[in-house]
């Protein structure tokens, strides 16, 4: 394979051809140094599958019916899912431009104030790295459904082994991450299909002995069970159970072809969010009643989760521990993906300046080293909370998770806004973006509207329902239930409103440190690091083979 030099800031870097050379010239961006493009299409797809499809669909998803009723959580997926598929889209049509390690979080950089920029890339490694030492919490609780209770096994012992594991994927380089994800993929989609047709076995009764049909969607309190609060409820909830969709943007940046992958991946959403969830939530608010104890699923355990319930009627015996092995690997896989999009945003945040210069470096895999040795530490610490026994910690780290990510949606939304203005004021043409996102730019109105609900949503739950003190001669139980409620009424506020004043505190004092300044539109940098196709990309990008063939491509 053809190789040449490529220098910057005086020193040289030998780049292959057939990897680097799309972004050669001028258009190179100092965070795209050094970085592989490894990741195939259908590592790019299901990367995208692997975000969609997390253990909040497999353990927690019957909650959703049990506060809102079959009807709520129904609405709730469908409302929530509109608005991801728009965002999804959004970062189609930039990172398919623009496919930085950065992703989403880099564009506020070149058409709003770089301060934007750093305080969104932040907030993005803050919202992964706080996901790592959750995720591990529980593996430890998915392991210990296979150990006795008398067991002297150490809790601490499998994160352990999982965080070595991923030291060693992630030092392999970025093809064995899209390797795994592919893998640990099809694994989840096939207990989905498994379960869709079961589910529908099941509700019409030809097996089980029973038929269901809609009698679930009768009962007292379907179909919208809770009004509109248990809906509002319910909404937050979903919210948190698609996030990882967004990772297709991050992934872009070591994608092989973006012209190509990154559009399939996208497109492939509404798809996903309308086979997985939808089908996948309607079957269960369709066979389970939403009075069932079962559906709040409060310990988390495979034996009690939506989709285990649907098997056991199916007459699977060993659906607990077949449901328990899936969630695994779904948490193994969560794992996998936070130490990459971690490991890449910490190497954003060197590359512009953001974070100390020697993070930034990358090996001849196109690994970044010293990123992956400070999210490796970071997991480590985690450990610590697991062997002390303070698992507390890890429910107000996934209080917050969830609202950083509903930032990051809003303000892709806001970033797409402000790159097409952008783009039309520099006198370019839309149609000479390589790929055009579709509603634009009414789908985006509407998703906005969507987000800013949810936002809201998240600070107004947060407030209401504040606990009272019992007064000094309470009864010891009274005492603890209020010591609860407190607990829980603190958690909901820290998760809602502190992501916000974190952010706002690093938006603005970056901007009064740096002096930046607001980006005319006719000064936004749209073109460094462009990926631009080479001869055989171009090639790659056209239909190829038979309509048959092209359509099981697709779908597979």
């Amino acid at each position: 394979m053809t190789k040449f030099d490529h220098s910057l800031d005086g020193e040289k870097y030998e780049i292959d051809h057939m990897e680097d050379v799309s972004h050669r010239g001028n258009h190179l961006a100092a965070e795209q140094e050094g970085l592989k493009r490894d990741l195939r299409l259908r590592h790019m797809i299901m990367i995208a599958v692997s975000g969609t499809i997390g253990t909040g669909l497999f353990l927690t998803s019957g909650n959703t019916i049990a506060i809102a009723g079959p009807g709520g959580a129904l609405l709730a997926y469908i409302v929530v899912g509109i608005w991801l598929v728009f965002v999804c889209q959004a970062i189609g049509e930039i990172a398919t431009l623009l496919p930085l390690p950065g992703a989403f979080n880099a564009w506020g950089g070149r058409i709003v104030d770089e301060a934007l920029s750093f305080q969104m890339t932040w907030m993005y490694f803050i919202n992964w790295a706080l996901t790592i030492p959750a995720e591990l919490s529980a593996s430890a609780v998915i392991i210990s459904f296979w150990i006795p209770d008398d067991s002297t096994f150490p809790p601490w012992v499998v994160p352990l082994i999982i965080i070595i594991i991923m030291v060693i994927i992630n030092i392999s380089g970025v093809k064995a991450y899209g390797e795994i994800e592919y893998w640990l993929s099809i694994l989840k989609v096939f207990t989905i299909i498994m379960f869709i047709v079961c589910g529908i076995l099941v509700d019409a009764g030809v097996i089980g002995g029973k038929k269901y049909g809609m009698d679930a969607w009768h009962i007292a309190g379907a179909p919208f069970k809770g009004g509109f609060m248990g809906f509002v409820t319910t909404l937050v909830s979903v919210g948190y159970s698609y996030s990882g969709s967004e990772m297709t943007g991050v992934t872009a940046a070591e994608s092989r072809n973006p012209h190509k992958h990154v559009p399939k991946a996208v497109n492939t959403v509404l798809i996903r969010i309308a086979f997985f969830y939808i089908i996948s939530v309607f079957l269960l608010g369709s066979i389970i009643e939403n009075s069932d104890p079962q559906l709040k699923n409060t310990t988390k355990s495979a034996a009690t989760a939506p989709f285990t319930i649907v098997f056991t009627k199916a007459g699977i015996s060993a659906a607990a521990n077949y449901m328990n092995a899936v969630v695994f690997t779904s948490v193994f896989s969560a794992i996998n993906s936070d130490f990459y999009v971690a490991t890449r945003m910490l190497l954003s945040l060197s590359r512009n300046g953001w974070a100390h210069k020697k993070i930034g470096y990358t090996n001849s895999r196109g690994v970044p080293l010293v990123a992956l040795a400070i999210v490796t530490a970071c997991s480590c610490l985690s450990l610590i909370t697991i062997f002390v026994g303070s698992g507390v910690v890890f429910n107000w780290f996934v209080s917050v998770i969830g609202s950083i990510i509903f930032q990051s949606w809003l303000l892709i939304l806001i970033l797409h806004f402000r790159f097409r203005y952008c783009w039309t004021k520099q006198g370019r043409a839309v149609n000479e973006l390589p790929y055009v996102s579709w509603g634009y730019p009414y789908g985006n109105i509407l998703a906005t509207f969507i987000g800013l609900g949810c936002i809201a949503a998240t600070w107004y739950l947060s407030v209401i329902n504040s606990p009272t003190y019992p007064g000094d001669d309470a009864t010891p139980d009274a005492l603890n239930v209020y010591k609860e409620k407190r607990d829980l009424y603190a958690q909901g506020l820290l998760g809602a409103w502190f992501p916000w004043v974190c952010s706002a505190c690093l938006f603005l004092g970056y901007k009064f440190v740096r002096k930046t300044k607001f980006v005319r539109a006719e000064d936004a940098d749209l073109d460094t690091g462009r990926f631009i196709p080479t001869e055989s990309d171009l090639k790659d990008l056209e239909n190829q083979g038979p309509l048959w063939k092209r359509i099981i491509k697709y779908v597979v």
